[in-house]
């Protein structure tokens, strides 16, 4: 009983790093794509608005979703080493480590949401 018991709390804990390894690889396809799509605000920039305040926006949050990219990238490293190695039980805090994980994603999200608007309604400016 005590080894099916083991055996259910082991596999448990393989799910759920599974899980958030899978979701931490989305928030960082996520944020390739968001940097690419950077890479074409920042032709737009250059040749319709041409205001560097908003270049400089731009290259900061970019330089910001790179960093975020790559710690996002160091987390999901460290879960698929507890996946490969670890005999740490997933637990409360464990949860919460990848929670705060998903709000700083979140938050980057609606920085990039906000700089999207702020963009557009600078391109509505602009007529034929």
């Amino acid at each position: 009983m005590n080894t099916a018991s083991a055996y259910k709390i082991e596999t448990h804990r393989r799910v759920c790093l599974v899980k958030d390894c899978k979701e931490a690889n989305h928030w960082i396809s996520v944020l390739e794509l968001a940097v690419k799509e950077f890479e074409h605000f920042y032709v737009i920039e250059k040749q319709l608005i041409k205001n560097i305040e908003t270049s400089n926006n731009m290259l900061a949050l970019r330089r910001k979703f790179t960093l975020s990219m790559a710690d996002f990238c160091k987390y999901e490293q460290e879960i698929i080493n507890e996946i490969e190695y670890g005999k740490t039980e997933y637990n409360d805090s464990r949860a919460k480590v990848h929670e705060l994980k998903r709000q700083q994603y979140i938050q980057i999200l609606n920085e990039l949401h906000d700089f999207r608007i702020r963009f557009y309604t600078m391109l509505a400016r602009y007529k034929r």
